[in-house]
């Protein structure tokens, strides 16, 4: 069972601002090729680094006040917090190991 989390307005604050552990946060889509492409890489490093990372999923479509909060204008878009500010946001899908380079700078 994947250990991402879904992420809304509801519980941004909570689970992204307030967390005692980096957030990387993937802005995506249902019919978006590339945020499908990423996934299983986001899932098996939700996986992986369980306790010491979270990965939130935003979907901008049922999300969209989050999505131009962060002025995500396309998709996917990888955002990662940390201690409650934004230290990074790129839009592209990235392959697994370079994911995993950028979950290991914000650890």
């Amino acid at each position: 069972m994947s250990k991402e989390i879904t992420i809304t307005g509801g519980n941004f604050e909570s689970e992204v601002i307030k967390s005692s552990v980096p957030v990387l946060l993937d802005f995506w889509a249902p019919w978006c090729g590339p945020c499908r492409m990423i996934a299983p890489f986001l899932e098996q490093i939700a996986d992986e680094y369980d306790g010491k990372l979270k990965v939130g999923k935003i979907n901008v479509d049922e999300e969209n006040e989050l999505a131009i909060k962060h002025n995500v204008a396309s998709i996917p878009t990888l955002a990662v917090y940390k201690n409650g500010v934004q230290e990074f946001i790129q839009s592209g899908a990235l392959p697994k190991n370079q994911l995993e380079g950028l979950v290991q700078k914000y650890l």
